[in-house]
């Protein structure tokens, strides 16, 4: 059975203070509505990392993920943070190929592909973000847009590696704008990945492989979302900003 999941990226949001009382609020509210089948990944800015990961490591339901690491071992990459020093803070998982990486800092597929492996390589499972931005959602190009992005990366891991993997669909037209999409434009996409999973992989590969929605989703709509039988979860942004919405969210199910 494919795992349930939710994970909230902070973005570049919250304080060390704030971010610690976001995480102890997280807590509180997971000990009353327990949702032990649904796993919860906290996504924070790296400087709560190693914080976070003591605040959560004797509670099974949630886990510590970062936002992002560098494609190199070690050395002169003055700001970054490698999947090793990921690790060692107690982080299990790391965002790779977000929409604003790919925009804002130009990160192609040979540097993604890099980063997957790399993380890989320490035992952090990559959670891989793809989607199409409106123009490709409106040209009807958006199918073979995720193919691509999906051809050019993790489709050339080795089918051990590949099922180590979390797939976030992200439609970029949807993320911070307060638009989703309906759960038929979800559901479809998400069929779609997972049919392209199994014609490479196979289907036990494709039917293990859990594919997160990652655009505007909420307390209203993830049960909506959550329905359709290929959204294992969901990757979260603002929402995860107010540990109620976040913890909602994971009880959507």
């Amino acid at each position: 059975m494919r795992k349930k999941i939710v994970a909230g990226n902070w973005k570049m949001n919250k304080t060390f203070e704030q971010g610690l009382n976001l995480v102890d609020e997280i807590i509180q509210s997971s000990a009353i509505h327990q949702t032990p089948e649904v796993l919860k990944i906290i996504i924070p800015p790296f400087i709560h990392l190693h914080s976070v990961s003591e605040k959560t490591k004797h509670i099974n339901d949630i886990e510590i993920g970062a936002q992002n690491c560098n494609n190199n071992e070690a050395g002169a990459f003055t700001g970054e943070i490698s999947a090793a020093m990921i690790a060692s803070c107690g982080a299990k998982y790391v965002l790779v190929g977000h929409s604003e990486r790919r925009q804002y800092y130009n990160e192609t597929e040979a540097i993604l592909t890099q980063k997957v492996n790399h993380a890989i390589s320490k035992d952090i499972t990559p959670i891989f973000c793809v989607g199409e931005n409106l123009t490709e959602r409106n040209n009807n190009t958006h199918l073979e847009t995720v193919k691509q992005q999906l051809k050019e990366t993790v489709f050339n891991l080795s089918v051990t590696d590949f099922s180590k993997l979390i797939i976030a669909y992200e439609p970029v037209w949807a993320i911070g704008t307060g638009v989703t999409a309906t759960s038929h434009q979800a559901q479809g996409m998400h069929n779609y990945i997972r049919s392209e999973i199994n014609k490479k992989f196979g289907k036990e590969t494709s039917e293990s492989i859990s594919i997160l929605y990652g655009g505007s989703c909420n307390p209203e709509n993830a049960k909506e979302l959550f329905a359709c039988i290929d959204v294992d979860g969901g990757l979260i942004g603002g929402a995860s900003l107010k540990a109620n919405d976040f913890v909602a969210i994971a009880n959507s199910f």
